[in-house]
């Protein structure tokens, strides 16, 4: 019974290594770590771990910060109003996860106030999807060295009665409102180049309304996460996401074809046709980040995009939403080629027939969000026609890739495998 009241007991803390300081942000920024956290909850199993990959884009309105992403409606001298959302983790014992789904992104609104440079006092107010609210009421600062950049911060928690009744109490009644209180730290140490080291480490204290019920067996609670990031360098000259006008923006129009061949056969040109013809069409946009990577000609963009799953006899049409950093490098023999690579993150509406099948044959409930792939290989139309109209053009193929990193991460379902499309597209650049 102890570990069935474990599983279905929500957290009610995120990732905050997702919210931004008052600083300056880097314009661009990827990165892959281990994120470690505590259950509090009376189960054998004290502790979960995730690998998580984590993108950063810093616009003048629009930024995306790890695991969270927002909109700021207003900013004025030391104000600012945000509009934005936040993942908060289901931390269950592991065995639990992929038939649990419950890590979710909430909705949440951020009044922020700066009151010197590098300082600020944050008053949030989130949601889940069910209106069960709780927020935060944060102090933090930016202190810089060199090759270092650290941030404290010192936050009261607030949670709703419907939230701890839910969450902790686990619809068994006694929950009632909490206050309770939480300190952390964030660091992010620059090794060299283009390459970081970044952190988190969090405590957790449950007030008493959340606190003493019976189904948890501990009140506090530490959240880590460690990994390596790529960040703009210190000295860096190349393009700017927000510093400076954009150019080079482009539209990315693509067909595919589905396959139940994993991603290593694809690559070794060795894939199986579905049967069913399950296709898809997308849309991305590429918005410039940088033209430098290690001091090497490598082109980074931030590509959005929408991609629409064909109807078939054994799927509905389904709707796929994708942010993605992609980077590409040109090769000049005998002509402009470039190669490919993207990472980011794959929400779908429906899993399609390809995921679904290969997944429920090993036993798992499909994930709608899942972590995004995309190897492509391109040439320059005007170079191979030798027209001056088509220098921007480029054809090309591509791989469209979701997957879960081999049951690392219970963002994406604690699944393994996923499904792949060979792509066709047009990308004009402008």
């Amino acid at each position: 019974m102890r570990q069935l009241l474990g599983a279905l007991a929500l957290m009610s803390s995120g990732l905050v290594l997702a919210v931004p300081g008052s600083g300056p942000q880097p314009d661009w920024g990827i990165a892959i770590g281990v994120r470690h956290a505590d259950i509090p909850y009376r189960t054998e199993v004290d502790q979960g771990a995730d690998i998580l990959p984590l993108m950063f884009v810093h616009g003048d309105d629009f930024y995306l910060h790890g695991l969270e992403g927002g909109y700021h409606l207003w900013q004025q001298d030391e104000h600012q109003a945000t509009l934005f959302t936040r993942f908060r983790f289901f931390d269950i014992p592991r065995e639990f996860q992929n038939s649990i789904q419950e890590d979710s992104f909430d909705l949440g609104g951020r009044y922020r106030y700066m009151p010197s440079p590098g300082h600020f006092i944050d008053a949030e107010l989130l949601s889940d999807r069910r209106g069960r609210s709780y927020g935060h009421l944060r102090y933090g600062f930016d202190h810089r060295w060199p090759s270092l950049t650290v941030q404290p911060t010192l936050q009261l928690d607030w949670r709703s009665r419907e939230f701890v009744e839910h969450y902790h109490a686990l619809e068994t009644g006694g929950g009632r409102s909490d206050i309770g209180a939480s300190a952390g730290v964030t660091l992010s140490w620059h090794l060299i180049s283009n390459l970081y080291v970044i952190g988190k480490l969090e405590g957790s204290m449950l007030g008493d309304g959340a606190g003493n019920l019976p189904t948890l067996d501990k009140r506090f609670t530490l959240e880590s996460y460690a990994g390596i990031a790529f960040f703009p360098s210190p000295d860096s000259q190349g393009l700017h996401f927000s510093r400076e006008p954009l150019k080079g923006h482009y539209l990315r129009l693509a067909h595919g074809w589905g396959t139940p061949s994993n991603l290593g056969e694809i690559l070794n040109f060795d894939w199986e046709k579905d049967p069913y013809n399950n296709r898809l069409s997308s849309l991305f946009y590429g918005i410039p980040l940088t033209d430098t990577l290690f001091d090497q000609p490598i082109d980074l963009y931030f590509t959005p995009g929408v991609v629409y799953h064909h109807s078939s006899q054994v799927q509905k049409p389904s709707y796929e939403g994708v942010l993605a950093i992609k980077a590409y490098y040109t090769l000049n023999w005998p002509l402009r080629w470039r190669i490919g690579v993207a990472e980011g993150l794959s929400y779908i509406s429906r899993p399609t027939y390809i995921e679904r099948t290969e997944l429920e044959e090993k036993g798992y409930r499909p994930s709608k969000l899942m972590n995004y792939l995309d190897f492509s290989l391109d040439l320059n139309l005007g170079d191979l026609f030798q027209s001056a109209a088509l220098e921007r053009v480029w054809f090309g193929w591509s791989i469209h890739h979701r997957s879960s990193i081999f049951e690392t991460s219970s963002a994406f379902g604690r699944i393994k495998g996923g499904s792949n499309y060979n792509t066709l597209y047009l990308q004009w650049h402008f």
